[in-house]
């Protein structure tokens, strides 16, 4: 990277770039990483406590978490939806994401794009609620299924986790389908009518020409959407029911009704660890290295 960079701007230029890089990398990220993780191994303790004989390293705080069944099963849900977040997001993604790259004209692809973009100048906070009206028990949803005879009553569809799965797809949608698209968009074109061609159906030219190509599309995709959807936390709280708990909604309850900065901090680093994992599982899955992904 520095060679790039000096080369297109010239070294004052360019050590000033990866000074202020550095200087955000460290104030906003590095310290308080590491002062999430100074306080998850501490107790907590009263305020003429600390510094104190009591003041010690610990996992206590860990140990809390691993002894709680119910938050277990939570961070493990939380887990798991994230997961089906990431993969229901990517099967709505690529077939927008092909067509806006490789079928629709500019002018389309641009009205496509302006479509997907005007609900993000939006709050979340308000997108998401707007979607409890659409889910609500007499919401216009049920409504226009009733009207339609399709349903004899209305569902609750607040009542799990549908509304949950379904608002994080909306509200991510466009961290999967900008990467997708710039992937897809970068493919030679020739290269799918060759293979149509040469007889290879929709199906294997999708699996043996675009989907390799945009692997580096995919599991920025994938990474972007399963951090967001893990760390989420205004979804699950309006869309979910008490049953359809988020982890992320536990460590709020540490840290602002509990006042145990130090259990959350625990919660919080114990999330920032699972997602770690997931971006070295996605990157060793489809073979791309950092390197690929920030193209």
């Amino acid at each position: 990277m520095w060679q790039q960079l000096r080369r297109r701007f010239g070294v004052p230029l360019a050590v000033a770039i990866i000074s202020l890089l550095g200087i955000w990398l460290i104030a906003m990220v590095l310290l308080p990483q590491w002062q999430m993780i100074d306080y998850s191994f501490h107790p907590s303790l009263l305020p003429s406590e600390r510094g104190g004989v009591k003041d010690v390293w610990s996992l206590t705080n860990y140990a809390t978490f691993f002894h709680n069944d119910i938050h277990l099963a939570i961070f493990l849900k939380t887990i798991w939806s994230s997961v089906l977040v990431t993969g229901l997001t990517l099967i709505v993604s690529y077939p927008l994401a092909y067509y806006l790259a490789k079928v629709a004209t500019p002018g389309q692809a641009a009205l496509c794009l302006l479509l997907l973009i005007i609900p993000f100048w939006i709050n979340e906070i308000l997108r998401t609620f707007a979607w409890y009206i659409i889910f609500a028990f007499k919401g216009p949803l049920n409504e226009l299924l009733l009207a339609l005879g399709w349903i004899d009553r209305p569902i609750r569809f607040l009542n799990g986790d549908t509304g949950v799965l379904v608002g994080m797809v909306y509200a991510y949608i466009l961290f999967m389908v900008f990467p997708l698209y710039n992937a897809i968009e970068s493919l030679d074109t020739n290269q799918i009518r060759a293979a149509r061609d040469l007889g290879a159906g929709w199906g294997r030219t999708h699996r043996r020409i675009v989907i390799p190509h945009a692997k580096p599309g995919i599991a920025t995709g994938c990474i972007m959407t399963f951090m967001l959807a893990a760390g989420s936390y205004a979804v699950p709280a309006l869309l979910g029911s008490p049953g359809s708990r988020w982890f992320t909604q536990i460590i709020y309850n540490w840290f602002f009704e509990g006042g145990d900065w130090n259990q959350g901090a625990a919660y919080a680093f114990l999330l920032l660890v699972l997602c770690i994992v997931f971006v070295t599982v996605i990157m060793r899955v489809f073979k791309v290295g950092l390197g690929d992904i920030a193209k």
